[in-house]
């Protein structure tokens, strides 16, 4: 990273406390800080004006539980055990960031989404959402083993439950705060605050919205498309054919369902007497889901914003390392998808923005390739904790002080099924991607991303290209030899 990045800092200053707010399926195009104009996010923006904007920030493995237990360890699915959501028991004995801050003597805390199978270990305090949660009056798993209902929009009550803790936390003793947001998760149900807050707006289509997949079979493979795959009463909330009532409206109480079917019903009998068909039924699907992903995006946005103001009107933002993450990418139409767990950019980055107060120049925007891995190794850095050996990532400290960051990076996606996408791994370099498809697609792919930035030209294979396939082919290896990924080595 650039010089001007550095701040001079002193650290024997006291321990920094550490808010860390995880999103769900939020698309960095989603994010204004970015450039992208679907949406504002003013408040994720904030924390990027007031810190550091990650242009290249990626994850491990493009899936929720998968990425939530990298976070915490800073090790791959294949060391930490999780490798996917099918079977979802995070092995919590294992070391974490969470355990080690809390031997320091810092206070934790989880609250909000976990989907991890297991309690908690290593917080002082946890409240979590039972699975994915529900946008709606939610229940939440307590630490006494019960389970609770608590009123009103997720989004709203998880921030709730974060400022009561810190309210009542000990004040004498650095804090680590976990805050896990359950949007913007399928099947993105805006907050009835936010209902039509995008119905004036027409969103232009992606590039590739009608992408064919050619010379790409784990791509032709899959079934996430918009035209297909998304459900106009699942996901878009239209009448069910069997009468059923809509996605969780049941778990609502009078007034948010008569404010939630009042909307989608208006929306149900003008899309009905349309009686759309080929692609102008897609795309009025495309619209549809644009507009329910953002307004439930801007409760997201909103509630990051109390949680600044919180810091802010309480003292504690110049001594409180905040960051904000989702736990990967999502499509917004790209290639004609939603969802996520491919090693294309859109699912493999994640949007990623941090503040810290005295060593993080306010304004700073880095091209340096970080990943959630070092999300860990990060947060003990700072808070002066030795990084125990086994950790995989790398702390992003050094970038502030003209270190090295990563020439390449390693990705494995290990669940097949869902979505019908194709385990595969892979290394991105600077310029250049090459990825093993295995199992249920048997491919290579390789794409030049200065040339081809959406991914679309295939490049394995042909004329011209042997010498720096075999160059990305031995990088692969080294990093798959590096983080001992065994079942990798067995599909080079």
């Amino acid at each position: 990273m650039a010089a001007c990045l550095t701040q001079a800092v002193s650290f024997a200053q006291q321990k920094p406390n550490i808010v860390i707010i995880l999103s769900d399926d939020h698309a960095y195009q989603a994010v204004s800080a970015y450039g992208g104009k679907l949406a504002q996010t003013p408040n994720i923006d904030r924390i990027a004006r007031q810190g550091v904007l990650f242009k290249r920030a990626y994850v491990t493995n493009s899936l929720c539980g998968p990425s939530r237990a990298a976070i915490l360890t800073g090790k791959y699915s294949h060391i930490n055990g999780f490798k996917d959501n099918q079977h979802p028991r995070f092995e919590g004995n294992q070391d974490s960031f969470a355990k080690q801050l809390q031997a320091s003597g810092y206070q934790t805390a989880w609250v909000g989404k976990w989907h991890l199978g297991t309690k908690p270990q290593g917080f002082d305090f946890w409240r979590i959402l039972p699975g994915q949660g529900q946008y709606y009056n939610p229940d939440f798993l307590m630490m006494d083993s019960s389970k609770k209902r608590f009123e009103g929009y997720a989004a709203n009550v998880i921030e709730d439950m974060a400022e009561e803790w810190l309210s009542n936390r000990d004040s004498s003793k650095p804090f680590c705060l976990v805050i896990g947001h359950k949007s913007t998760h399928r099947t993105w149900e805006p907050d009835t605050t936010d209902l039509g807050r995008y119905d004036n707006v027409q969103f232009p289509l992606p590039d590739n919205f009608y992408d064919t997949y050619e010379n790409r079979k784990a791509a032709a493979a899959q079934d996430m498309t918009i035209s297909k795959t998304m459900l106009l009463d699942y996901d878009l909330k239209m009448p069910f054919a069997d009468g059923k009532p809509r996605q969780n409206t049941g778990r609502m109480n009078e007034a948010q369902r008569a404010r939630f079917n009042g909307y989608y019903d208006s929306i149900a009998a003008d899309f009905q007497s349309r009686h759309l068909t080929g692609r102008a039924l897609t795309e009025w699907k495309y619209q549809r889901y644009m507009r329910d992903y953002l307004s439930t995006a801007a409760a997201l946005d909103r509630n990051i914003g109390r949680t600044l103001d919180y810091l802010d009107q309480h003292g504690l933002s110049q001594n409180t390392i905040v960051i904000y993450l989702s736990d990967q990418g999502f499509y917004m139409g790209e290639h004609g998808w939603f969802d996520k767990r491919f090693m294309y950019e859109e699912s493999f980055r994640t949007p990623m923005v941090m503040r810290y107060p005295g060593v993080i120049k306010p304004g700073a925007q880095s091209t340096d390739m970080v990943m959630n891995l070092d999300i860990a190794p990060t947060l003990l850095d700072a808070a002066g904790v030795a990084i125990p050996a086994a950790m995989q990532g790398q702390s992003i400290l050094p970038l502030f002080k003209n270190g090295k960051g990563r020439d390449a990076m390693y990705y494995h996606y290990y669940e097949n099924g869902t979505h019908s996408v194709s385990p595969h791994f892979g290394i991105r370099t600077q310029r250049y991607k090459l990825i093993r498809f295995y199992e249920r697609t048997d491919a290579w792919e390789l794409y030049d991303l200065k040339k081809d930035p959406q991914e679309m030209n295939n490049l394995y294979g042909k004329k011209g290209y042997e010498k720096i396939t075999a160059e990305l082919k031995a990088g692969l290896e080294k990093l798959i030899n590096q983080y001992e990924d065994d079942e990798a080595k067995k599909m080079l």
